[in-house]
């Protein structure tokens, strides 16, 4: 791999040290938490700054799970507030870094290769680290931490290990020192992609370091872990050979663009289908503004977490499945639908998406989640090619539906027409909502009792966008 040196940049309790930031208060000593009070106790807290964590309140935790006798500020998530303050410090980066050499691992973490930079600079790993570190404290107001190492894997381990515990927020490693210090390291659920049911099926076999990972029987680790035992035996001495410019050039075999939503209730038959005739469309407008086109369409109707309770303390009763299996069959249905063709038209998407509905959904049932996802997309330049076929096709059944596939009934083909005039009025509402904003034109269907299309409008990842 020859020297190479990477950075790792971690951006301390980022949502909470905006919302500290913008308040003109420290996010190391503030007490605040990122949450929607709009929403139950229950609800999940986006961030926790860096004092309650010091206090013992874990991130990601419930509201009602923070300790009464800690006060503490309720920050309503602003997601598009985050995002801009995100791209303010990838300019930063930018600076100093070209965009090649950069891997943005998530909003508030990046990858840098400052390989090329070092002489550039007259600097060391560190004191690159600390020089952007600085910059963005002193130009942003958000703390961060870095991780400093000869590879990904261990640029990445130094951030999540042993940053956390260096006194300047620092930690750096290569292949030597990686296994000096963290071969005995506990639990291995703190390496990077060690999840727990990982580390149960290591521990099974007597593994609960990476050391004894590296001397542990190869053949064996590949009997039980197949072809991800590679990468385990890797990391654990140190080894990644994954680059930067890896990552830029790798190109998916397939994609596809997907949507989810747990609604705040149990929703009725006829109300749930509603929601998926929004969910649909919003996908299809999606499609048609990132010029892509699906080839199929696959939805998850989740039911009732009542539902889930009851037939779980069943099952268990019964002892005849187990939670795992009870989940991926008990209380959720799903089908796939084929187009005639690629498309992103509305006209072509919901009338079959929601004949699928109306075929695998138990009508009976509550439902409280949905997933939907447009598969095998491909480029679009907004022009669908009529076959011969398909304008000959009569109307009825033209789809393909079920869990893997079968046919749809109650669907009836578009008109060449209707399918021009429903392009048309796609690209006109993604144009005025571009220029005026996403609510200024919707369907007066999304005023209905328990519509969701407005209130996602408003928010980013489904969480408040705070505009």
């Amino acid at each position: 791999m020859g020297d190479r040196w990477y950075l790792c940049i971690d951006l301390k309790s980022f949502y909470a040290s905006v919302e500290c930031v913008e308040r003109g208060l420290d996010p190391m000593t503030t007490n605040l938490v990122v949450a929607d009070p709009d929403r139950s106790e229950k609800t999940i807290c986006l961030a926790v700054s860096p004092s309650m964590k010091a206090l013992g309140v874990k991130n990601r935790c419930r509201v009602f799970e923070i300790p009464k006798s800690i006060p503490y500020i309720m920050a309503p998530p602003r997601m598009q507030k985050y995002i801009d303050y995100a791209a303010q410090i990838y300019g930063i980066y930018l600076k100093y870094i070209a965009p090649e050499d950069i891997h943005v691992y998530s909003i508030d973490e990046a990858f840098l290769d400052v390989t090329p930079y070092l002489r550039t600079y007259g600097k060391t790993p560190k004191e690159m680290a600390v020089m952007l570190m600085e910059e963005v404290r002193q130009k942003v107001g958000v703390r961060a931490t870095c991780g400093i190492g000869t590879n990904l894997y261990l640029t990445k381990i130094a951030l999540d290990i042993t940053a956390k515990h260096a006194p300047d927020f620092i930690g750096e490693l290569d292949e030597k020192t990686y296994r000096e210090k963290l071969w005995d390291h506990r639990p291995l659920t703190d390496f990077w992609r060690i999840g727990t049911a990982t580390a149960r099926r290591l521990a099974s076999m007597g593994i609960y370091t990476m050391g004894q990972i590296a001397h542990a029987d190869e053949e064996m680790l590949y009997r039980v872990f197949g072809v991800d035992a590679e990468l385990m035996i890797d990391h654990a001495w140190g080894i990644e050979t994954t680059t930067i410019a890896d990552i830029h050039a790798y190109k998916p075999k397939n994609t596809s663009l997907t949507s989810g939503q747990v609604l705040m209730r149990d929703y009725n038959g006829v109300e749930a289908r509603e929601i998926l005739r929004e969910m649909t469309e919003q996908l299809c407008l999606d499609m048609v503004q990132k010029k892509v086109a699906a080839s199929s369409v696959t939805v998850v109707i989740g039911y009732s977490n009542e539902l889930a309770k009851a037939r779980r303390e069943e099952i268990r009763k019964a002892g005849t499945l187990s939670v795992y299996d009870f989940y991926r069959t008990a209380v959720m249905d799903r089908g796939t639908v084929k187009m005639d063709r690629p498309t992103n038209v509305i006209g072509a998407v919901v009338p079959k998406v929601l004949a699928l509905y109306d075929r695998v959904v138990d009508p009976a049932l509550p439902i409280r989640r949905f997933y939907v996802n447009m598969n095998d997309l491909t480029d679009d330049d907004g022009e669908e090619q009529m076959t011969l076929f398909s304008m000959l096709e009569p109307a009825g059944d033209s789809g393909a539906a079920t869990g893997e596939s079968a046919g749809v009934t109650g669907y009836r083909a578009p008109t060449e027409a209707e399918l021009e005039a429903d392009r048309k009025v796609q690209q006109a509402m993604l144009d005025i909502r571009a220029k005026f904003g996403k609510t200024t034109i919707f369907k007066a269907a999304d005023l209905e009792d328990g519509a969701t299309s407005l209130e996602r409008m408003r928010q980013i990842g489904g969480h408040k966008s705070g505009e």
